[in-house]
């Protein structure tokens, strides 16, 4: 087994959700291999092209990494990961959500536009502006989380570089549902979230309370000045406890995790849907070795 390559318990977890390696009459390559070499693509941020002879021909871990960003297998594996973590108590349901703005490669720029690629190719995965953002800095896109209490990730959406952050809070915690290991609707609500001054919008605070989510944010100074020209009229100001705000560091040092993947530090992928798979990799092997650092 080689640095950063699934241990023998990591396979054990997730071996079982993948498809059969033979299948529609073929044999499919070792997924172990494929997925070790994805993930050495993912550490490294080197080209496809420059992956080892031990991990198989390149194009084999592309097309595994299209094949299951198409069919939904990667977002299948970490549900499961996730749900089984619930299961035993391990997922803390305080959730804390943050952006982080990514440097984009030239590389990652000039993908083919909707029909413009061959049957089967890519197209299937072109959107508009491919979550990229134009500035003085460059090329740039924005990932927006969403963590447990232990800072591992619940969902993720990619934006372009300039895109604001509140109007993706109430996106991020709708993509959340945490299934049962049995009957039950799946987990959806938070008990609170935990967010910076970029989420303290009036509106924000109104659909936190429709939905029956505690909400911890500091208010902007703005927003602050203008209750108070209200006098009595600008109501109170809204509860903010200090000492809970603190735990939202856990979204910050998840990002610092992601970002040790280099390929995730630095967008190289053209395709927003497969720098999103990357993402969601990255996130499966994070909840897998803090389940593995759970188990005695």
């Amino acid at each position: 087994m080689g640095r950063g390559e699934l241990t023998e318990k990591a396979w054990a977890r997730i071996e079982p959700l993948l498809p059969p390696v033979e299948s529609g009459g073929r044999r499919w390559r070792d997924h172990r291999q494929v997925i070790n070499a994805i993930l050495w693509k993912l550490r490294t941020g080197a080209p496809w092209r420059d992956l080892p002879e031990r991990y198989g021909p390149w194009k084999t871990a592309h097309e595994r990494l299209r094949i299951w960003t198409a069919d939904g297998t990667w977002e299948r594996i970490l549900d499961q990961v996730i749900v089984k973590d619930d299961s035993v108590g391990n997922v803390e349901w305080t959730f804390s959500i943050d952006s982080s703005s990514v440097r984009a490669h030239q590389h990652s720029a000039g993908a083919r536009k909707k029909g413009a690629a061959p049957p089967g190719g890519s197209k299937t995965f072109a959107v508009d502006g491919e979550a990229l953002g134009r500035s003085r800095g460059g090329l740039t896109s924005k990932i927006h989380l969403a963590v447990d209490g232990r800072g591992l990730p619940m969902s993720v959406i990619l934006t372009p570089g300039q895109a604001g952050d509140n109007p993706q809070l109430l996106p991020l915690l709708d993509q959340i549902a945490v299934g049962r290991d049995g009957p039950g609707r799946p987990g959806k609500r938070p008990d609170r979230v935990l967010a910076d001054k970029a989420y303290s919008h009036p509106s924000t605070r109104a659909a936190m309370r429709a939905r029956g989510i505690a909400f911890t944010s500091p208010e902007k100074s703005d927003q602050i000045t203008r209750r108070q020209a209200k006098g009595s009229r600008g109501g109170r100001p809204p509860a903010f406890d200090p000492d809970r705000y603190a735990d939202r560091n856990v979204v910050e040092r998840c990002f610092n995790r992601l970002k040790q993947f280099r390929a995730l530090a630095t967008r190289y992928a053209k395709r927003m849907a497969y720098y999103r798979s990357e993402i969601i990799i990255a996130t499966i092997v994070l909840w897998l070795r803090a389940d593995l650092q759970d188990t005695p």
